[in-house]
């Protein structure tokens, strides 16, 4: 089950960085888990990183990923045998870890594919799931199954079925994938955790949900036990609901288990707490997140260096920036991650030293790399540095989206620039926004405090408009969201009898500050007042 636990792994950590990271407008990936903390998007290829350890001319996997496009694999490995190396199945394996973390799916396949036709050792269970992984993901489901049906009968076994199954469900085949998991039963072949974990990915869409506790019940039936994994998903699940009841529900549940969390699964406990300002708890699962990390991972230090922004905490948040800048590459997301926690903790020079340095390091080549400074200077109106650095993005040849946009009017409006504000905001409403982007906490959070300018100016129309966004995302079910709301019909001595009932349906839970509100706009009868 190697190849089958690498790619969860893999896939797990990948959903994690990418909702943590994710604002750009161009994301479709509907197996996201955070969506949130920090102005970038996730379709950035990775960085090709070579381990500092790692010497060129010993390392084959390093010699293949540095071939020339459209140079076959097999000149690498001819020059590698060529000076008396031989090509052990590690090798093999750890090139094709790399390479499908680089998402480099072509060449992986034709690793695969030199593998199986020179045979450089005796290809075994594990080479031939490799290559039917590469197979479908390059060529297709159907391929995938030509392929199957040739593999040596002794080897179609557990393995290459559990692969095949998940293969089909990458593929969104999930009637294919059904009848192979009955065909497993049949032949007595037990079906991995890791399938489960894609079916109920595959159906965590609002309209799906409902197919979620049959699939847990199935893989009871099929005695598959619940991996720390599947809890995790279903804790991101809640999590991108806004719902930290069920959240906290299935972390129970884990633990009635004794089922061990993982570093995962308290960055997803941290992140959702301080998402729904619940700062106290957070901190708590913070302390969590450290103790249980396993060596320095930079997908859970970067989530580390989000939640110390949120939680203002200078001192560590610079500590783990001092770990990630020992790294022999740092990322230019990690340097827009620790620009936007600088800002958000009132560090503004901080910020800029920051952004100065991954020009002149990383040079800036992204979109994303520019709305993480001007995320920071729209926060805190500096409105002509946000020009500014709008103007250089222009002139480098990136072009804005409609995040961009959206903080620029939330810079004009902290600025006190109303009018330019709102036609700032329309500017960036013509530009496709993909579902996933407006479901994201950073646009939710820079939608919220445009919400809170309008109603502490008594602009119930331009705040019902967004909210109206907010509660599209059930941002809404957080009570301060909807007091915020309620503030802008105080301030406007406007008097609506239906805002608790709309609190209440729409999943929030009054609080004091609420029935204060609503007190006040009792005094105002059932109309406007001068």
């Amino acid at each position: 089950m190697q190849a089958l636990v690498l790619e969860g792994h893999r896939i797990l950590f990948q959903t994690i960085r990418r909702t943590l990271l994710i604002t750009s407008s161009s994301l479709n990936n509907s197996t996201s888990g955070f969506r949130f903390l920090c102005s970038q998007s996730d379709n950035t290829p990775p960085e090709k990183i070579s381990e500092s350890n790692q010497e060129d001319n010993k390392c084959l996997s390093l010699r293949i990923e540095r071939l020339a496009k459209g140079e076959p694999v097999g000149s690498a490995f001819q020059r590698w045998m060529g000076e008396g190396l031989p090509i052990h199945r590690g090798d093999i394996f750890h090139a094709i870890n790399r390479l499908r973390k680089h998402e480099m799916n072509k060449r992986a396949l034709e690793v695969m594919e030199w593998v199986i036709r020179e045979r450089p050792y005796r290809p075994k269970e594990l080479d031939y799931s490799y290559l039917l992984e590469f197979t479908t993901k390059f060529h297709g489901i159907s391929e995938g199954e030509k392929l199957f049906n040739r593999v040596p009968r002794e080897l179609q076994n557990e393995l290459l079925y559990n692969n095949l199954v998940i293969a089909s469900l990458n593929k969104g085949v999930i009637r294919l994938s059904l009848e192979y998991m009955k065909k497993m039963r049949e032949l007595g072949h037990p079906i991995s955790h890791l399938v489960f974990n894609r079916l109920i990915i595959l159906h965590s869409t609002p309209s799906r949900r409902k197919m979620i506790p049959k699939i847990l019940l199935q893989m009871k039936a099929d005695k598959v036990v619940r991996h720390v994994s599947t809890y995790n998903i279903l804790m991101k699940i809640e999590a991108n609901e806004h719902n930290v009841e069920g959240l906290v529900k299935v972390f129970n549940d884990m633990k009635k288990a004794e089922v061990e969390p993982n570093e995962i699964s308290y960055c997803i406990l941290a992140t959702a707490h301080v998402v729904a300002r619940l700062y106290t708890v957070a901190e708590a699962y913070v302390e969590a997140v450290e103790k249980a990390m396993t060596g320095n991972n930079w997908s859970t230090l970067d989530v580390l260096i989000m939640l110390y922004g949120y939680l203002g905490k200078e001192r560590e948040l610079e500590r783990t920036w001092q770990v990630v800048k020992e790294f022999p590459h740092v990322r230019p997301k990690s340097y827009m991650v620790a620009i936007e926690a600088m800002g958000r903790i009132g560090q503004l020079n901080r910020s800029e030293e920051l952004w100065s340095e991954m020009k002149s390091v990383k040079g800036l080549k992204s979109t994303d790399q520019f709305n993480s400074m001007i995320s920071v200077y729209s926060k805190q109106g500096l409105i002509d540095k946000a020009t500014r650095t709008y103007r250089e993005m222009k002139t480098n040849g990136c072009k804005p989206n409609s995040i961009t946009y959206r903080h620029l009017a939330l810079g004009c409006l902290n600025a006190g620039l109303l009018a330019e504000g709102l036609k700032t905001l329309d500017l960036g409403k013509n530009l496709a926004t993909s579902k996933r982007v407006r479901n994201s906490t950073p646009w939710l959070e820079t939608t919220l405090s445009m919400i809170e300018i309008f109603a502490e100016k008594g602009d119930v129309k331009n705040a019902e408009k967004l909210f109206e966004e907010l509660n599209e995302a059930k941002y809404v079910r957080y009570t301060f969201v909807y007091n915020t709301l309620i503030k802008a019909y105080v301030r406007a001595k406007i008097y609506d009898p239906n805002l608790l009932k709309r609190m209440i349906l729409g999943g929030a839970r009054p609080d004091a500050e609420t029935y204060s509100l609503l007190k006040l706009i009792e005094h105002f009868g059932t109309g406007p007042h001068d």
